[in-house]
């Protein structure tokens, strides 16, 4: 989409270039064909942005920047922001009456991490090289059919054809919990009921893997006790965002803008 067919957004009189919408689009998801949203989206932040330094500076708030870490600050915007909604926004923390009701919800989403006992066999390429990445599925396919079969033990072919060190113990992994293995690995285990194989091989950037899942722990459910804290301080960070979203909301709802429709996103 050229910046050049769409309109500028004009805030209280500031205008803000059509050029400077499309460079921030780029942050901006939107639905394949429907570039105009993400344009949208960009233009509301832009003109957010520009209100919360506008009410920043009719407050009269001065800010120092802070670190970041890893050799970086804040812009002095970002600083100005941060202490705007620092000083504009309340955000109490949830009483224990709060606390025990969102818990009682559904006590049993708050468990411990699963664990898996896993075994998988290897067939190691990488990804990038098309026909050796071809090649590696189709061997880790044919393994997979073997297994089916009943033809070879999963340890025995583990012990042959395996790319990975695990191969001498017959491809076991031994336990394993969230976040012990690649993000693609650890969805295949989320998912896989306890004793099955794969039935279609697992990409992930070491190759194709057979995984086989030997037995399963379900987390077991956490008392209240031991959630509270991570939950109380979940709620204090939902009530935040909710007392930020309403605070842009008034300042938009008050603002004078033109340009591209950003009020019903």
């Amino acid at each position: 989409m050229s910046a050049a067919l769409l309109p500028e957004l004009v805030v209280n009189g500031t205008i803000i270039p059509a050029a400077a919408i499309s460079a921030e689009a780029q942050n901006h998801h939107a639905p394949k064909g429907k570039p105009g949203l993400a344009w949208r989206k960009a233009a509301r932040a832009l003109a957010v942005r520009q209100l919360l330094l506008e009410e920043a500076q009719r407050r009269g708030i001065v800010a120092t920047c802070e670190d970041l870490g890893a050799g970086k600050s804040e812009t002095e915007d970002e600083a100005l922001i941060r202490a705007l909604l620092e000083e504009a926004l309340e955000a109490p923390e949830p009483s224990e009456e709060m606390v025990r009701a969102e818990w009682a919800k559904e006590p049993d989403r708050y468990r411990a991490p699963p664990l898996w006992e896993v075994s998988h066999i290897l067939c190691a390429c990488d990804p990038g090289e098309h026909e050796a990445a071809s090649a590696a599925r189709i061997r880790a396919e044919l393994l997979i059919e073997a297994l089916n079969k009943g033809a070879r033990r999963f340890a025995d072919l583990a012990a042959s054809d395996s790319d990975c060190g695990s191969k001498a113990n017959g491809g076991t992994l031994g336990q394993l919990g969230p976040g012990d293995t690649v993000p693609e690995f650890e969805a295949v285990l989320r998912q896989l009921p306890e004793g099955e194989i794969t039935q279609e091989p697992v990409r992930t950037r070491f190759g194709w893997h057979v995984v086989r899942m030997d037995a399963c722990a379900e987390g077991q459910v956490l008392p209240y006790e031991v959630v509270r804290p991570k939950l109380a301080e979940a709620m204090e960070k939902a009530a935040w965002t909710e007392a930020a979203r309403a605070f842009v909301d008034e300042l938009v709802a008050a603002a004078k803008i033109s340009g591209p429709d950003i009020r019903a996103l």
